[in-house]
């Protein structure tokens, strides 16, 4: 894949999720392609579930700015979902929808500015057969069309997450390590192909 700055965030940061696990073999990956890689935990950010009146009395989270300035700085993002209930996490939700909120005034400017034609790619993981692909569905709808994201057409879910990797975190099948490094590939491609326009 083509060097770039990639932005790598896990849709849950729970001891041993797979989502984690499968942004750490995206990043491993990365890395010996010769991307400078950044994976940004959304936990840390300690965000409170978005609320108007709040954000009416105490404006925008000062770390809701960390999100926004993480991906002002990098070429493009890969972010790793889980799946809970057909659906992609709280934990991304709420994280988008406070850096949405952040006005152009704000120093360093809007929230929606630093996602707006910025590159992005997907993968999934779930201990079911379809490996999260109902949640990657809602992610792609959800940053093209709220955050004016380009998404890759290429993506791929991780089925049967619990049994995919081995003790050391690498995916045991090489076929799927294969379509993580095509996706990374893609996203590679279109980051460079968008910084040459």
């Amino acid at each position: 894949m083509k060097s770039i700055r990639l932005l790598i965030i896990a849709g849950s940061e729970r001891a041993g999720a797979y989502s984690r696990g499968l942004a750490r073999v995206a990043a491993a990956a990365a890395r010996r392609d010769g991307c400078e890689v950044t994976e940004f935990d959304l936990r840390a950010l300690a965000l409170p579930i978005y609320d108007g009146d709040l954000e009416h009395a105490a404006g925008v989270p000062a770390t809701a700015l960390r999100l926004r300035d993480a991906l002002k700085s990098h070429d493009a993002m890969l972010l790793v979902t889980p799946e809970y209930n057909g659906f992609p996490t709280p934990l991304v939700l709420n994280a988008f929808d406070w850096m949405s909120r952040i006005p152009a005034t704000a120093d360093g400017g809007a929230g929606l500015a630093a996602t707006t034609d910025k590159p992005a790619a997907l993968l999934s993981s779930s201990p079911g057969p379809l490996g999260g692909l109902r949640a990657m569905t809602l992610v792609r709808q959800y940053l093209q069309g709220n955050f004016a994201m380009i998404v890759a057409p290429q993506q791929y879910a991780l089925g049967r997450a619990a049994e995919a990797f081995d003790e050391a975190g690498a995916l045991k099948d090489a076929k799927a390590q294969q379509m993580v490094e095509h996706v990374l590939a893609a996203i590679g491609d279109l980051a460079t192909a968008l910084k040459a326009r």
